[in-house]
């Protein structure tokens, strides 16, 4: 039975009065669900004395409170300590609806980093390693009908250079490249109410011909159980497919005639339903699904069979009052709106498994989108661990989403440093052919900038020359001779040849202005320095775009569409300010492939 509709519109009400009050993952949505975010006690435990106390389930006040899903060491935590502090502890109370009664309650976090043990009521209900993934507990045995007191407890190293951390810095202050840390929840955290058996994940391959298939996990599987998907255009239902889900995996195949297709000028979506049931209906779960196709054909990267080119930016997804994790759901369409009136298709998440309410963002936007994950710096058998499982999840999480056409496990040769040690080709070969076996409708890039091996499916590389006289020079070439020069690392890893792939300017630009009365750090830095002015700011990328456009390149990702903390390569400022005509910005991006 399903809630009343004056229940939910209570139930949104106390999520209204939180932070980030939106539903988390649209994706995978149940109506039945309440917000987590908001006020918590934190306590720093430099000491690492909470384990030893029994701090879940003691009565001890903790000396803070912090706003979640922000970090502590951002100022919308309401903390703003960007200090070295390696383990945390969150408690908040709640009290689940009435009308929950009798349901399984599922606790969701929508990422922690980076390690966390979570407690209810004083009782364990688990750990979870991986600070960019989502992870969940079944949280109904241990609940009570009154008040329930969750507890969680993070751990984060903050020097470890052998765990996934992507930009965060390993030195007390930001520097260079590298930005603040991320240390515990910094990604939503809700509860939702379901069946005694219940969808806990959907994965669907939705192909350019309509075709739909859809591999499901049901929880607590029973006999009698049917699993049933339905497609809706609008309003209108264009699919069903059902079967029994009386195992824990059930596939579903349907389609779709002459389906819309899901493209940059036309994002169509379908809303997919499915519904699980005995009898009656125990779990609904509102999801969508878009039609369409990635490949390479003739050297050139298709949408829908249709040639693309890529015009990315570079996009860190860091904002100065709330460092990873997104200010609003505003912000989110904000960044994309801009980024789209510049001239850019889409952009490369860079080092972070963006929130997902960016990638829903971009789906509904036609917004096209380079995935990848926080990688670490230094190789050994615990990182190849780490890495794999967190990146499988990672690459679970997002598989829905037709946004995404490219995946890149490893950026420059992070976690990788030693590319003549024949262990490490081989990671970096087994996280192409790892992702490939995750995933087989997209793209994927061995090494993002340097050091490929013989399997990539684009070959991108990263130039922050001056100008585009240089880069004519270098590139102009590489089509005849089949040799990729060199920029700060060789463009193969030893022992490789280049594999005919197409070239993929995956960074370059970096031209950094500041605007006057911009606030920045007076440690600010660019690649070549700062320009005086935007006249020689917009000149420089002119020269460049007007060179790019020569080459034959497959597609382009400009660094970068903001500034980030001391770097100021952004084409916005750090508070999302433009720098330049947006319109003059388009101009010059209009003289590359549409």
């Amino acid at each position: 039975m399903r809630l009343s509709v004056l229940l939910l519109a209570a139930i949104a009400g106390m999520a209204q009065n939180a932070p980030r009050p939106e539903y988390p993952q649209p994706q995978f949505q149940r109506d039945a669900w309440l917000s987590l975010n908001g006020q918590w006690e934190f306590e720093f435990d430099d000491a690492h004395a909470g384990v030893g106390e029994n701090w879940p389930a003691s009565t001890r006040k903790f000396s803070r409170n912090i706003t979640v899903p922000f970090c502590f060491e951002s100022k919308m935590s309401g903390i703003g300590d960007p200090s070295f502090h390696s383990e945390v502890w969150y408690r908040r109370s709640f009290t689940a609806p009435a009308a929950w009664k009798g349901k399984r309650v599922l606790l969701k976090f929508g990422a922690v980093d980076y390690r966390a043990w979570v407690w209810l009521n004083g009782r364990s209900l688990g750990f979870h390693q991986g600070g960019n993934v989502p992870f969940s507990f079944d949280i109904t045995s241990a609940m009570t009908s009154g008040p329930n007191s969750l507890v969680v407890r993070v751990e984060d190293p903050p020097t470890d250079r052998y765990i996934p951390r992507g930009k965060q810095y390993w030195e007390p202050k930001s520097r260079g490249i590298f930005y603040t840390r991320t240390t515990g929840i910094w990604q939503p955290v809700w509860l939702e109410a379901t069946g005694a058996s219940y969808l806990d994940h959907a994965r669907m391959t939705a192909a350019m011909d309509g075709s739909l298939r859809i591999d499901a996990v049901i929880a607590n599987p029973v006999p009698g159980l049917t699993l049933t998907a339905r497609i809706l255009d609008g309003a209108r239902t264009v699919a069903t497919a059902a079967a029994p889900a009386e195992a824990p995996r059930v596939s579903l195949l349907t389609g779709v005639p002459s389906p819309r297709l899901w493209s940059l000028a036309n994002p169509n979506l379908y809303t997919v339903v499915f519904e699980l049931s005995k009898d009656s209906v125990i779990d609904r779960v509102n999801s969508y699904t878009g039609f369409r196709s990635v490949a390479v054909e003739n050297g050139k990267v298709t949408l829908n069979g249709r040639p693309t080119y890529l015009k990315l930016v570079l996009d860190q997804g860091y904002w100065p009052e709330s460092t990873l994790t997104p200010p609003s759901d505003e912000a989110i369409q904000y960044d994309i709106r801009m980024t789209k009136a510049m001239g850019f298709n889409g952009a490369r998440k860079h080092q972070k498994v963006e929130d997902p309410r960016f990638l829903y963002w971009a789906d509904k936007m036609g917004f096209l989108v380079s995935g990848e994950i926080a990688n670490a710096y230094e190789f050994d058998d615990e990182y190849v661990r780490a890495i794999t499982a967190e990146w499988t999840e990672a690459v679970q999480r997002d598989y829905n989403h037709p946004s995404i056409v490219i995946w890149n496990p490893i950026n420059e040769s992070w976690g990788v440093p030693n590319l003549r040690d024949p262990r490490q080709q081989q990671h970096l070969r087994a996280m192409f052919t790892l992702t490939k076996s995750l995933d087989a409708t997209r793209l994927v890039i061995d090494n993002e900038g340097w050091e490929h091996t013989d399997l990539t499916d684009l070959f991108a590389i990263h130039d922050y020359a001056r100008n585009g006289e240089i880069l004519w020079e270098k590139y102009k070439d590489v089509s005849a001779t089949g040799v990729v020069p060199p920029n700060a690392r060789p463009a193969l890893a030893p022992g490789f040849e280049y594999n005919g792939t197409p070239l993929y300017l995956s960074e370059f630009g970096g031209i950094a202005f500041i605007p006057a009365g911009a606030k920045v750090p007076g440690e600010s830095w660019g690649y070549s320095g700062v320009e005086k002015s935007a006249e020689s700011a917009l000149s420089r990328l002119r020269s460049q775009l007007t060179a790019i456009a020569r080459l034959g390149f497959a597609g382009f990702c400009y660094t970068q569409i903001t500034d980030v903390e001391q770097e100021v390569n952004g084409l916005m400022t750090y508070d999302r300010k433009p720098k330049f005509p947006v319109e003059e910005v388009k101009a010059i991006l209009d003289l590359v492939g549409q």
